[in-house]
């Protein structure tokens, strides 16, 4: 079981709402160290597309779990847990703030609820899967799930190639549904997370900020970024990492298979579409506290949270 984690706070929300902005704010008041909860920001050479925060910040700020592996390699919830259990334990013995950050939401129910025994991704397994999905699509791989697990294929969307994988996946490892695996995952040990998710005021809103960041990433060197991470040559569009937004779509264009009108058109969707799952999760769980309104209210609201979480003045 392990040493019990102390309870912590976490910043979350759907992509593109400010949470990153927030963090930083609240490290010029607290004696924050920040644990990122990014399924994509722990790989090297995956910085524009991302928003990572730039090495200088970090040298400031110290931050967890960016940078930790290489875009080849694969990044499990499971990893995040161990991952996330020992930056807080690290942090807290040095009598620093915890302060998670990010919007991957499978990694925040993960550690906060406890996680299923899973085995390990199989590549041979995986390439098959993705060798049939090439030839039917997703949305019909996702009709043989609801054939085999249909409470997993209620929770995933025809459209989540990734997630229909790993559910079909598990299934030909162990025998087991996922869905069975997670409903034995009662007795694990769970973390207590205060947990504070921004919300747009308005979908539009965030819509027209998802496309501006888009479109900075681009000027940035976006295009260059998916370009250099290509040459490498060990990285494909079935590489988990190359099937984060924006990558994939970048990829496909340098590829020929996109004009750029229509890459960036796909790109700005699926980021779009990416928010609306994380909003519809968040509306969900009633215990989570949602805020919105401008950032100066929403930065007190939050210093003040954390002054009486920690007792900190």
């Amino acid at each position: 079981m392990g040493e019990k984690i102390k309870p912590c706070i976490c910043i979350t929300g759907p992509t593109a709402c400010g949470k990153t902005e927030l963090a930083l704010q609240l490290a010029e008041d607290f004696p924050v160290e920040i644990i990122s909860m990014d399924s994509v920001m722990v790989y090297r050479g995956m910085d524009i597309g991302t928003a990572k925060p730039s090495s200088e910040l970090r040298s400031i700020i110290k931050h967890h779990l960016i940078d930790i592996v290489e875009p080849i390699d694969a990044y499990s919830a499971g990893r995040f847990v161990r991952d996330a259990k020992e930056s807080l334990s690290s942090i807290y013995s040095k009598g620093r703030v915890p302060l998670i950050v990010g919007g991957t939401l499978l990694y925040l129910k993960a550690l906060r609820d406890g996680l299923a025994q899973l085995p390990e991704r199989d590549s041979k397994i995986r390439q098959k899967l993705d060798q049939e999905a090439e030839v039917v699509g997703w949305p019909e791989m996702h009709r043989r799930l609801q054939i085999i697990d249909p409470d997993s294929a209620v929770r995933i969307s025809s459209a989540d190639g990734q997630r229909i994988q790993r559910a079909l996946e598990v299934y030909e490892l162990t025998g087991e549904t996922l869905s069975a695996l997670h409903k034995a995952q009662s007795s694990i040990q769970k973390t207590e997370i205060n947990t504070i998710a921004l919300v747009p005021e308005t979908r539009e809103k965030l819509s027209n900020r998802i496309e501006k960041r888009f479109d900075v990433m681009v000027s940035n060197g976006f295009i260059e970024e998916v370009k250099a991470l290509k040459e490498r040559g060990d990285l494909s569009l079935s590489t988990s990492s190359m099937r984060a937004v924006g990558y994939r779509q970048i990829w496909a264009f340098l590829d020929g298979e996109y004009i750029w009108k229509e890459a960036r058109n796909k790109a700005i969707i699926a980021t779009r579409q990416l928010a609306k799952r994380q909003m519809t999760w968040l509306r969900s769980e009633s215990k989570i506290k949602k805020l919105n309104g401008p950032d100066p209210y929403i930065s007190e609201v939050v210093k003040a949270e954390l002054n009486d979480y920690f007792n900190i003045v």
